[in-house]
């Protein structure tokens, strides 16, 4: 029988993840010239936990992460954009796992997957939830929001099919030569 809610090995990744996510979200981010909006290396790390353990780990590490870097860069938090972030994590995490990416072999299908999956979970959390949460929550101007929405959908397409790809690739790897190890003892 499995057993529900969240394990003991979910908790540390959401705390840990969560923390590195802020790190990144916080020290590793490049301005883009629209105000709020940065190309961050943050999701790609979020990407790769959501693939390892599941989307409601990827979705506690997003809400936590990104919600302690507003409160501690701006002294309060954007919850439209925090909502989104949790969203793009369940999104892409529930679509990836139909790859089984971390079954057997990394093969081109796979990765083709993985970034169609972030690709289709972007544009959902940063041109759809990002900027209708922004407009009904804030009462920003729509021209502002879905701007802002659809830079941010094209540098975390490009950041994570480069750095989140990576970073799946090497942890496959890595997983893989783990395991041969363990045959030979």
């Amino acid at each position: 029988m499995k057993k529900k809610g969240l394990s003991t090995k979910d908790v540390v990744a959401i705390g840990i993840g969560a923390a590195v996510f802020l790190i990144l979200f916080k020290f590793i981010a490049i301005p883009t010239g629209i105000p709020n909006t940065q190309i961050n290396v943050a999701q790609s790390w979020l990407s790769l936990l959501s693939v390892i353990f599941s989307p409601i780990v990827g979705f506690f590490v997003a809400i936590i992460g990104h919600s302690l870097n507003d409160a501690i860069s701006y002294g309060s938090v954007w919850w439209s954009w925090v909502i989104a972030d949790g969203i793009y994590a369940l999104i892409f995490a529930v679509l990836v796992k139909r790859a089984n990416l971390l079954q057997g072999k990394l093969t081109a299908f796979k990765l083709i997957w993985f970034n169609i999956s972030q690709a289709i979970a972007n544009v959902i959390a940063w041109l759809v939830v990002a900027p209708i949460l922004d407009i009904l929550i804030y009462a920003e101007p729509a021209n502002k929001v879905f701007l802002q929405g659809g830079l941010s959908v094209v540098v975390n397409i490009i950041s994570t099919a480069i750095i989140g790809t990576t970073l799946v690739s090497l942890y496959i790897k890595n997983k893989g030569q783990q395991e041969l190890l363990r045959k030979e003892d």
